[in-house]
């Protein structure tokens, strides 16, 4: 959970092919970003999560759109060391605390993200940050302090340093930092670019707090 939020950065993985993920995961940890979810509604992701745990053991590998406590428990079997969910889900909560996984809970309003930190989430994932922007995660953390909160939806290099300055202890990242495009094209520097470029911004945001 610290090395997680210490690199500040969940990259969001959607692949076509599980064969992709060891460079993925490597491409991503030169980047210094050593941490990653492949999400569950992806062909070949359970394969894809056992590829990057044994591949690149200094990462950090988890699953995303965990959506109950079946899939929760298929992703820890495979190696997942960090479950995440779009939503509230009080099944995944109670799965990854039994199995001793932190879960990162998706929420939006102020009410489900008191739930979710209630329910035992690790981290709430603020979803979708895009529907409100930097403002709105520091209006919800004045009067949720206590409660560490990681924007995901319309995150991007250029607003990732607004996010950690509104309050964020992290940002999630899919398309904007994983593109497709560049996946497809085995382009892992261009992958890696994008990395730096994200660590970066969070990097130079902290040290202005």
């Amino acid at each position: 959970m610290a090395a997680i939020l210490e690199v500040g950065v969940l990259p969001v993985v959607r692949l076509a092919a599980a064969s992709d993920a060891l460079a993925l995961a490597r491409a991503l940890a030169e980047g210094g970003i050593p941490v990653l979810e492949f999400t569950l509604t992806t062909p070949g992701a359970l394969e894809a999560i056992r590829a990057g745990r044994d591949g690149v053991p200094d990462s950090i590998v988890g699953a995303g759109t965990v959506l109950d406590g079946p899939a929760a428990a298929a992703a820890i079997q495979a190696g997942a060391q960090l479950l995440v969910t779009p939503t509230l889900c009080p099944e995944v909560l109670e799965t990854g605390r039994r199995y001793g996984v932190p879960v990162f809970c998706g929420a939006l309003t102020p009410t489900e993200i008191l739930a979710a930190w209630m329910g035992g989430a690790s981290c709430v994932k603020v979803f979708p940050a895009s529907a409100f922007g930097p403002s709105y995660i520091k209006a919800v953390g004045e009067p949720l302090p206590q409660v560490p909160l990681m924007p995901s939806g319309g995150v991007t290099a250029a607003n990732a340093g607004e996010f950690i300055r509104a309050g964020a202890v992290a940002v999630s990242a899919g398309g904007q930092l994983v593109d497709r495009a560049l996946v497809a094209a085995g382009d892992w520097a261009g992958i890696t670019a994008r990395a730096l470029a994200f660590s970066r911004a969070v990097r130079e945001a902290r040290a202005a707090l």
